[in-house]
């Protein structure tokens, strides 16, 4: 029997809040016309070899896309509290593939998650700064793509959440 290697690293990471006095459903209603849910043919386009097609469906999409999402606040009702909170995977895999090529490990944190969650009267995006949470691959190339999927993911969270 092999013994496992386990490498153990910290790194710092940034959180964001951003509040709203939107309501939650006002919020949650405006990030999703924001940004779209991914078009699941490009993975039905890959699975088939079809990658060129595949390339061009996505350079003409959104810089951003919800790859899925989760119902966060009904898994509440276990513990007997009601809570108003969605957790969204939103990315790009255009802008996925161009990280993980120079690191794989990457892929741990493409899409980047995000919670809508109430927040008193209004609500409150949140989610750990794309640039700190890549930073820590040490790779100017992975930086340079995170950087810009920073500011794009801050960009549509500030206009869902005015």
């Amino acid at each position: 029997m092999t013994t496992p290697m386990v490498e153990i690293r910290p790194f710092t990471n940034e959180h964001v809040t951003i509040r709203s006095t939107k309501p939650f459903a006002e919020a949650k209603a405006r990030l999703e016309s924001l940004v779209p849910r991914i078009d699941d043919g490009i993975f039905t386009l890959l699975r088939y070899g079809e990658a060129d097609r595949a390339l061009r469906e996505l350079e003409a999409s959104a810089n951003l896309s919800i790859f899925s999402f989760r119902d966060h606040g009904a898994l509440l009702a276990i513990v007997g509290q009601k809570r108003r909170s969605i957790q969204y995977d939103i990315g790009n895999p255009l802008t996925a593939s161009k990280m993980t090529r120079h690191q794989l490990s990457a892929g741990i944190y493409a899409p980047i998650r995000v919670l809508l969650r109430e927040d008193g009267g209004g609500s409150a995006f949140e989610y750990d700064r794309p640039v700190s949470v890549f930073g820590q691959f040490d790779d100017p190339q992975v930086d340079a793509v995170a950087q810009q999927l920073d500011q794009d993911l801050r960009t549509a969270l500030e206009a869902a959440a005015a």
